[in-house]
């Protein structure tokens, strides 16, 4: 259940018009946030960054899931329904014991893997997985907000 500050932030975003995946980020930071204070653990930093999404797309951010062949199909269709039960467009079914389970799994696993270093190396990693031309792109646009935002 993400803290109500979360999902203040989040629509505080929206309304200044900021883009989906930086509303997303807000509950990626908690995620982040709750391994780092020994909440629970993840077994990898991209399970940490998931679960956020997911808290982000339950919430009810318009993150669209995953194209098909991007992800796996398991992962595609568990993104599906978190965005679902975040539009209203389904309810979700409460199985306590699921819940309790996964959340036991997850105390079991490294606090590391939301550690500066780790993160670090996830983004670097992501980076390194995207063209020349989509880097170059990414950055002529933040250079384009920057000036927009400057007037």
């Amino acid at each position: 259940m993400p803290l109500k500050r979360t999902i203040e932030r989040a629509r505080k975003d929206k309304r200044q018009g900021k883009s989906v995946s930086s509303q997303a980020g807000e509950f990626v930071r908690e995620e982040i946030d709750n391994i780092r204070h020994g909440e629970h653990g993840a077994r990898s930093t991209k399970q940490a960054i998931a679960i956020g999404l997911s808290e982000a797309r339950r919430a009810g951010v318009k993150l669209r899931p995953p194209k098909r062949g991007t992800v796996t199909d398991r992962t595609r269709k568990s993104a599906e329904y978190a965005y679902e039960v975040g539009q209203g467009k389904r309810k979700p079914k409460r199985r306590p014991g699921a819940s309790r389970a996964a959340l036991r799994a997850l105390k079991r696993e490294p606090q590391s893997t939301a550690s500066h270093q780790a993160l670090s190396r996830q983004a670097r990693s992501a980076a390194s997985q995207r063209t020349a031309a989509q880097r170059s792109a990414a950055a002529k646009k933040a250079a384009r907000t920057r000036a927009r935002r400057k007037r």
